[in-house]
């Protein structure tokens, strides 16, 4: 039988400062935990101190400020509210770029999105396995701003988020590491991703991720309306892939032909990710037209090639600051604005649903 967790909700609301103060106020113990995390396993991978680390956060943060300053602004009151510094705070949004640069990046997360003729009843869903370190903190947090948008959202490390809004649109992601030299200063990840879920349609949402995403990472989209994209970026490009069949499916190695040039060089993902692919593409496609977010739970929770499968496990085989897992799995359906969440293993643990 499988455990059941379930996580209170966060709720924040008014201006962005006042959204950050009340989350950094509610989760500071995960924050500051997050940070110390951060700076230790950098630290321990590449010998950089804790300046040095913030030192090179700060590189980002010109171009998040001229490109979103409110979320400036709510990454200011999460330090008041959690009583740390904004840099810190800041870093915590750097999270995938910095070990990244510093050659530590251990992620291995399977995304996909459907609608249409595939699912049942038309519904869009959009969800992935999130894999990453053991014992990264997780929040549920609900916003409602000034303008009475309202976003949902599984917070990871206190730095980033996978959201779904009140305009029926949600965002998740996978890493997929281009070769170092092409690495250069752009919009972190989970710097961008806010921003994306402010926009009130998906034409604007999949607008600001191929203007502002510039990186290494995948995005999968989807809205109530039955859109769905995926957004593959390189740090001097991007290209949008329209779905077949209705449905998408994304690892950590890039589709795009241009792009897989020293594709995922300095990850051990490699054979993996092909094989987590094909597995899920494989699974849906058998079930073409009847995929139900319970047939998904199912699917998430698939254990071919175990223990580096779409259900990850700790590799045992390697050191364990190499070692990933799925910490959580989510689903979300724009329609209903709700979306389901293990904390753990989907074999394991019990998916919650959520609703905005």
């Amino acid at each position: 039988m499988k455990q059941v967790k379930r996580l209170g909700v966060i709720e924040c609301s008014g201006t962005s400062y006042e959204i950050g103060q009340q989350y950094g106020q509610a989760a500071k113990e995960n924050i500051k935990h997050s940070i110390d995390v951060l700076i230790q396993r950098v630290n321990s991978s590449a010998k950089a101190t804790k300046d040095e680390i913030l030192k090179n956060t700060r590189k980002y943060q010109p171009y998040v400020k001229k490109v979103d300053p409110i979320l400036i602004e709510q990454i200011r009151g999460q330090a008041d509210g959690a009583g740390v510094t904004f840099d810190e705070v800041f870093a915590l949004r750097c999270w995938f770029e910095l070990r990244f640069h510093y050659k530590h990046l251990v992620t291995l997360c399977t995304s996909f999105a459907a609608t249409g003729t595939a699912t049942k009843g038309g519904r869009t869903l959009v969800g992935q396995n999130f894999d990453v370190p053991p014992g990264s903190t997780l929040d549920i947090v609900r916003i409602k701003r000034d303008d009475g948008s309202k976003e949902l959202s599984l917070v990871f490390w206190g730095g980033g988020e996978l959201s779904i809004n009140s305009y029926g649109i949600g965002l998740v992601l996978n890493v997929v590491a281009s070769p170092d030299a092409d690495q250069r200063l752009c919009i972190p990840c989970c710097c961008l991703m806010p921003k994306v879920m402010r926009e009130h349609r998906m034409g604007d949402a999949l607008g600001t991720l191929c203007t502002h995403g510039r990186s290494m990472l995948h995005y999968m989209i989807g809205s109530s309306e039955g859109e769905i994209f995926s957004v593959e970026t390189r740090p001097d490009n991007f290209n949008v892939i329209q779905p077949v069949e209705d449905f998408l499916v994304h690892t950590n190695h890039y589709i795009t032909e241009n792009f897989k040039i020293g594709d995922a060089k300095g990850l051990p993902t490699r054979g993996g990710s092909y094989l987590r692919q094909q597995r899920l593409t494989r699974l849906m496609k058998g079930a073409h037209g009847e995929i139900t977010p319970e047939s998904m739970m199912e699917f998430m929770s698939d254990h071919h090639n175990y223990p580096v499968a779409i259900c990850g496990h700790p590799n045992e085989e390697v050191p364990p600051d190499q070692r990933s897992m799925t910490v959580s799995s989510i689903i979300m359906v724009p329609e209903e604005k709700c979306m389901y969440v293990t904390f753990g293993n989907p074999c394991q643990y019990e998916y919650e649903k959520y609703t905005l």
